[in-house]
């Protein structure tokens, strides 16, 4: 796991050099996703760092995903929009994801995990849009911020009363009181806000809409999983309480996850529906996570993975009908399949894995997360049901209105596609559904 490390900072001095980055993310990850061939178990580090069977399964993802947003940034590269500044914010995020899910200890957990912040914002307000950019930055720091200072007082408290903040040496906290269910929220709540749930979602949609290709990319297909990367790690310590209140986090994450997905329904914005489609996964994941069983969390850990690869495709795609058009409406980009009649293959493909078509990893997750939420209560069968059929059709409203219908009237040539635009489409799509086909590999992670 060290060289691994050592390699990611190794990126950071070679970043004035497109293709080496490029070639050194590939490379790296390539070698990291062998170490599946064998039967992985538990690797201690020194210095308080370690990695699990998730933790191994999201740095794998967290390389593979900075890579195809290398890929899919060239024109940063091509416009000599300050390329070296760009590859080293890329690389630091990485860097700083690498050392989160490889952490042992709460403390230099809540430290990496903070510290991704800075890269991203960086590349929001660096490599933004519109003016919004600014009012976007703000809303993601102070959403983050607002949540993580309790979760570091409770932190330190949970080092104070046992006396270690090493993952599974903490103590439990048994009791089931007012003061414990207030220092539970504390913990939880900075995790709720990252994955985000809904109420506490307003920030991913500005973000994701003044934010470039890369800073889109990186939030839906990483950045989101340290919320539940992190609800994995705190809940066990408070497993009392959150059975208790897990009626509470079930109807949050099934309730919003529906009214989310009828509020895509009226999105005119590609990147904003795309956005708010993200809210509603992570709401069944959040379901999976606060359930405290085999069932939810194996299909939680798969539709992370599953997501993070079909929602950063979309953006990508959303990224390239951008660059031709100068427009994300769909109502200007009605008819697309006139003009990029093979991109609209990859606009299928994707889309069918947004609504966990089969053969998706999508597929797998939900129907696991299905399983855990049903099990515990039969009522929850309306929700999910509402859920999944409104996720099917703003997926389906997405794809009708992007590609068919009548072409507006100002577009007279467009440029089907390139090479290097296919490659990195076929890179998100293909593990996304021939991970599928080894999904025992995930449940043994987990």
């Amino acid at each position: 796991m060290l060289k691994f490390i050592f390699l990611t900072m190794l990126m950071v001095f070679s970043v004035r050099s497109w293709v080496v980055v490029q070639s050194l993310v590939f490379i790296s990850t390539f070698i990291f996703g062998l170490y599946t061939v064998n039967n992985f178990c538990w690797g201690h580090l020194s210095l308080g760092f370690g990695v699990d069977g998730i933790g191994y399964i999201l740095i794998l993802l967290s390389f593979w995903i900075t890579a195809l947003v290398i890929k899919s940034s060239q024109k940063v590269a091509d416009t000599g929009n300050f390329p070296g500044l760009f590859l080293g914010c890329n690389v630091l995020l990485l860097l700083s994801l690498v050392l989160t899910f490889s952490c042992s200890d709460y403390l230099l957990f809540y430290i990496c995990f903070e510290s991704s912040l800075i890269p991203t914002l960086i590349l929001i307000l660096g490599w933004g849009y519109q003016p919004e950019r600014l009012q976007a930055g703000v809303y993601m720091l102070f959403y983050t911020l607002f949540g993580s200072l309790p979760l570091l007082v409770s932190l330190i408290s949970l080092g104070s009363e046992g006396g270690t903040l090493v993952f599974g040496l903490v103590p439990k906290v048994a009791s089931t009181g007012l003061l414990s269910l207030i220092w539970y929220v504390c913990t939880v709540f900075a995790f709720v806000v990252k994955l985000p749930m809904f109420t506490v979602h307003l920030w991913l949609p500005k973000a994701h809409v003044e934010a470039p290709v890369a800073g889109s990319m990186i939030l839906a297909g990483v950045l989101l999983k340290l919320g539940g990367y992190g609800l994995v790690r705190v809940c066990p310590v408070f497993v009392g309480v959150g059975k208790e209140v897990a009626w509470m986090w079930v109807s949050l994450g099934v309730i919003g996850g529906v009214i989310v997905s009828i509020m895509c329904l009226r999105q005119t914005d590609m990147k904003a529906l795309i956005a708010y489609s993200s809210v509603a996964h992570m709401g069944l994941v959040l379901c999976g996570l606060m359930l405290f069983n085999w069932w939810g969390l194996s299909g939680a850990v798969a539709v992370m993975v599953g997501h993070g690869l079909c929602s950063s495709g979309l953006f990508c795609l959303a990224n390239m009908v951008y660059e031709r058009l100068g427009s994300r409406s769909l109502v200007v980009s009605k008819g697309l399949m006139n003009f990029m009649p093979s991109m609209a293959l990859w606009w299928f493909l994707l889309s069918a894995g947004n609504m966990a078509a089969p053969p998706t990893l999508n597929l797998l997750g939900e129907i696991s997360l299905i399983i855990s939420v049903v099990s515990w209560c039969k009522l929850s069968m309306l929700g999910i049901g509402a859920l999944s059929f409104f996720s099917a059709a703003y997926t389906l409203y997405m794809f009708s209105m992007s590609q068919h219908g009548k072409y507006f009237s100002s577009l007279f040539s467009c440029c089907s596609g390139q090479v290097r635009e296919y490659l990195a489409l076929m890179l998100h799509w293909l593990p996304l559904n021939v991970m599928i086909l080894k999904g025992s590999t995930l449940v043994v992670f987990c």
